[in-house]
């Protein structure tokens, strides 16, 4: 620093040697602390710049936006990965024009549907076990809008024009199902089972069972009844079996013969008869009993 100094010329007093010299400034130790001090100041100045200048550069700023992140008109693009730690808050998300959009995490994705008084109104959870839904009602529908699939608190609709169930097991009903037609795949087996109650269909047009490449069957274990209250039960068949019919005794004398009658008890019961010259039906009533 420069030094000043001022002489101050005072009166001739007797006694006085002559003018006093009087030296005002910074000096010694105190003047090499200031040195230090700016000097120090200066360095923290280029560091900081310099550190600032470097974190410009490695996070990309530009005028545009920082790094992967721009500043559009339409709001931020982000390009390449992106993690949050925090919620995420958006009125819409999208991927690029022709690129596919990806949410990944390392336990579940959650979407959560909020009202104005922030309440959730619907809520899908993506995890490692399961994908669930939560909502008044969740429908599945095809691009042109049409019905696929609908599901509230009241019931369940299926929209397609044909539903396929592929497991080995086939499909179990709690509960009614109600359909107008059940068909298996050509070439494929249909079988309706229950396997500890009852199995009942229904319908007040008529119940029509048909196929027309193969046989059909139906077993049980105690008894198979076919009642008709208003009507007549029939079959039309160019040969009707019953293999397993009662038989009823044979005459002693002479050969079996391989024609029978078919005889009806008063109970409803059947059971064959040896034809004769007659009928041989009060013959084997004894069957009957």
């Amino acid at each position: 620093m420069p030094q000043e100094q001022y002489a101050h010329h005072r009166g001739a007093m007797p006694g006085s040697e002559g003018p006093q010299v009087y030296k005002v400034g910074i000096y010694g130790w105190r003047k090499r602390c200031l040195y230090f001090f700016v000097l120090l100041l200066m360095i923290l100045i280029l560091v900081n710049l310099a550190m600032t200048i470097w974190i410009l550069k490695v996070m990309n700023f530009t005028i545009d936006g920082m790094g992967n992140l721009r500043i559009t008109e339409k709001g931020l693009k982000l390009e390449g990965d992106s993690e949050f730690l925090q919620p995420l808050y958006a009125k819409e998300i999208q991927s690029r024009p022709g690129n596919a959009l990806y949410f990944k995490s390392a336990r579940n994705v959650t979407v959560n549907i909020l009202n104005d008084q922030t309440k959730v109104l619907t809520q899908l959870i993506t995890g490692p076990k399961a994908v669930e839904a939560y909502g008044q009602k969740f429908e599945v529908k095809t691009v042109s809008g049409k019905l696929l699939f609908s599901a509230d608190n009241n019931e369940v609709v299926v929209g397609a024009e044909r539903l396929r169930v592929l497991g080995a097991e086939g499909t179990v009903f709690p509960k009614s199902i109600e359909t107008p037609n059940v068909r298996a795949d050509p070439f494929k087996e249909l079988r309706l089972e229950s396997p500890t109650r009852s199995l009942v269909m229904e319908a007040p047009k008529g119940v029509e069972i048909n196929a027309e490449a193969g046989n059909m069957e139906a077993t049980c274990r105690t008894e198979l009844r076919l009642e008709s209250k208003d009507g007549e039960i029939k079959l039309d068949a160019a040969r009707i079996k019953l293999p397993r019919l009662p038989h009823g005794s044979y005459t002693p004398t002479g050969a079996r013969q391989k024609v029978f009658e078919i005889c009806v008890c008063a109970n409803g019961r059947l059971f064959l008869s040896q034809a004769g010259t007659g009928s041989t039906c009060q013959i084997n009533t004894s069957v009957c009993l």
